[in-house]
């Protein structure tokens, strides 16, 4: 399950002059790449690709080893940083931000987490292949791979999609058609497998209603969205529509939350999601300007969360560490630094919810309290929301029917950006 999509710049003059590339010609994304490259020499057009999803790979997606089990050199891992700049985080067949066992310290980690196999159970999971398969992972290993080697394989933004064979958008939980039309709303959907042979099953319910890829282009056209994609500055949601803006600098201050346009303030101050910090400014700690809104016709947000991960400067250790930045209510963390629950409003029989609790916007500037200026990081931002009614709760309401026992009911919605790096001086 290595699959990529393969966007093109360019209209039908320039992608029509050449065969498209395919699993018939090879399953190697070294392969591909060659082609992109070739594109792009014979026709001056530009090309990415987005590797699907990562949590079906059984430890193949992020791995040390090439498709052919060599070693990186300095040369695929300057490729796959040229060629592949996003990466999908959330789809229908699980969500591959991160796991409980890689991040057992983040409460939310465990989110429609497929972990039995590969997608045909020609070979089981074990837990060693997990780290090989998560976007966080992936990211907090491309840091130890700049500081051995010079380049990060892995410096890229975050996207959701959907990965249906429908052509229909249709993935918010009220509104969810699944991955083909076999997977359409009916009594008997939830009931029935996924996929199902000798060494295992997964159930139909286990799809998950995800997920849309998020732009900040600067006009509606191919060439300004594929511009942005290729800049990183994208986001991905489990198929919300929340907006999230996050930007980087050294002098955001408090202030600049209320600013009646903050996206201009984030540019003239700071970088965007999906770019490098510039060298530090004085002594000071990195500063974020973040800001969510929740969907218009959705659910209000419980809290927007800064995700760190680093490279320890002393031992080179990867380590991670989850901030509540903002949130709703007057909450305040506890002994554990953790906030209480917000509460939950879903009726799981009428599918429904009310906002009567969270907030319709959160905004804030958060600075790094542990910054430490010699050790390489990454930042990004995750948007929970409150909780809402699932797929199955809505199938199960309006169909009349009984989901089977271990099936979800409820979900957390939630949007996850676009890291912003850090590197320190002379590196």
């Amino acid at each position: 399950n290595l699959h990529r999509v393969v966007i093109r710049r360019d209209g039908a003059e320039r992608a029509g002059a050449v065969l498209p590339y395919t699993l018939g010609d090879s399953a190697d994304p070294e392969d591909l790449w060659a082609y992109m490259a070739r594109y792009q020499q014979q026709t001056g057009g530009r090309v990415l690709a987005i590797p699907h999803n990562g949590n079906l790979s059984n430890g193949m997606m992020f791995a040390d080893l090439t498709l052919a089990g060599e070693t990186y050199d300095s040369d695929y891992l300057r490729r796959r940083q040229q060629w592949e700049p996003l990466v999908e985080v959330t789809q229908i067949k699980g969500d591959g931000e991160t796991h409980p066992l890689l991040s057992p310290e983040d409460e939310f980690a465990d989110y429609e987490t497929w972990d039995a196999g590969n997608l045909d159970f020609s070979q089981a999971k074990t837990d060693d292949m997990l780290r090989y398969e998560y976007a966080r992972e992936a990211l907090k290993r491309g840091l130890d791979y700049q500081a051995r080697h010079g380049f990060n394989p892995f410096e890229f933004g975050l996207i959701g999609s959907s990965d249906s064979h429908t052509s229909l958008a249709a993935v918010e939980e009220d509104n969810f058609f699944g991955k083909t039309s076999s997977k359409e709303p009916g009594p008997k959907r939830a009931q029935g497998y996924f996929n199902k042979t000798d060494q295992g099953a997964i159930y139909n319910w286990q799809q998950v209603s995800s997920g849309y890829a998020a732009v900040w282009a600067r006009e509606n056209t191919r060439e300004a969205l594929w511009d942005a994609m290729s800049r990183r500055e994208v986001y991905g949601t489990t198929g919300s529509r929340i907006t999230v803006r996050m930007f980087g600098g050294w002098g955001f201050t408090l202030a600049d939350s209320h600013a009646p346009d903050l996206a201009a303030v984030g540019y003239a101050k700071g970088v965007p999601m999906g770019a490098e910090l510039g060298a530090p400014a004085g002594t000071g700690s990195p500063s974020f300007l973040v800001a969510a809104q929740r969907d218009p016709i959705g659910a209000n947000l419980d809290r927007i969360q800064i995700v760190k991960g680093w490279r320890a400067s002393d031992d080179g250790q990867l380590r991670e560490k989850v901030y509540d930045v903002a949130w709703s209510g007057e909450r305040k963390p506890g002994a554990d630094g953790r906030l209480p629950p917000l509460g939950s409003t879903v009726d799981v029989a009428g599918a429904s919810w009310t906002n009567t609790v969270g907030a319709p916007q959160l905004v804030t500037v958060w600075r790094d309290p542990a910054f430490d200026p010699g050790q390489a990081a990454f930042y990004y931002v995750r948007v929970l929301e409150i909780p809402t009614p699932r797929w199955t709760a809505y199938d199960a309401s309006r169909l009349g029917v009984k989901m089977p026992e271990g099936a979800a009911m409820t979900t957390r919605e939630r949007a996850y950006t676009s890291p912003i790096w850090y590197k320190p001086p002379n590196t």
